[in-house]
């Protein structure tokens, strides 16, 4: 936490790689699953990857509802940071497939989730009113990782990473396809794939949508799902 910054609206700018993870089906898990069911569930889901973000050099910043937001500040090489949140989320990937798979002899749901990662700055520090403050990140790197994360489960994908990460990790890819992705108006706008064959089409012409236009094509290698930047218009 920063030295001292306790007031509301002090902070600061910083460097980080975002981590946003979502559960997915919440909503119909909470309907059907029995209270003491449903919070031990949300308990398997949050302790492996609050684990797997804090052996990971991580900071937990908070829980949404099913979603967990944290970051990896980034004191000095980047692709170290990007290295540290896919190592968490190898880590938790793993721990969650030993969680389904005890909860598949039980006959229990399995837990289902999206894992996004970014990498970008975020304003650090203190929000809220005079009486209650939350210490967290805001930005439009923040709000470009929960778009990222939305497409997780349109896509059946675990884990979906920046172009903006794929550019500071160096990770290898490759083309997923088209998607809509949520929150973009209006025509439509295409992604061609530098030497790829697969398009993404994105429908938008507003400002937000040429913004994630200029950062999203979905990628992914063997293990990794991913966002790359390289676009064109058609």
């Amino acid at each position: 936490m920063l030295d001292g910054q306790i007031k509301r609206g002090m902070g600061e700018t910083i460097h980080a790689v975002i981590w946003l993870c979502d559960l997915r089906g919440f909503t119909g898990l909470s309907e059907s699953l029995p209270r003491d069911d449903l919070i031990e569930m949300l308990n398997q889901y949050f302790g492996p990857m609050c684990d797997a973000v804090e052996a990971n050099n991580g900071e937990v910043l908070k829980f949404i509802g099913d979603a967990m937001l944290a970051i990896f500040p980034i004191v000095g090489d980047t692709a170290s940071s990007c290295s540290d949140g896919l190592a968490a989320a190898r880590i938790a990937r793993e721990s969650l497939a030993e969680e389904n798979r005890r909860r598949a002899d039980a006959g229990l749901p399995r837990i289902e989730y999206g894992i996004a990662l970014h990498v970008g700055h975020v304003m650090y520090g203190n929000i809220g009113s005079e009486t209650r403050l939350d210490f967290t990140v805001i930005g439009p790197s923040v709000n470009l990782t929960a778009r990222i994360e939305t497409l997780c489960g349109k896509l059946g994908r675990q884990l979906l990473v920046s172009a903006d990460f794929v550019s500071a990790s160096g990770v290898a890819r490759r083309s997923t396809g088209r998607v809509p992705p949520q929150g973009c108006r209006r025509g439509p706008e295409h992604l061609r794939a530098e030497r790829l064959s697969h398009e993404l089409s994105i429908p938008g012409d507003s400002k937000e949508a040429a913004n994630f236009a200029s950062r999203a094509r979905i990628l992914h290698d063997e293990r990794t799902h991913l966002f790359t930047r390289t676009y064109s218009h058609v």
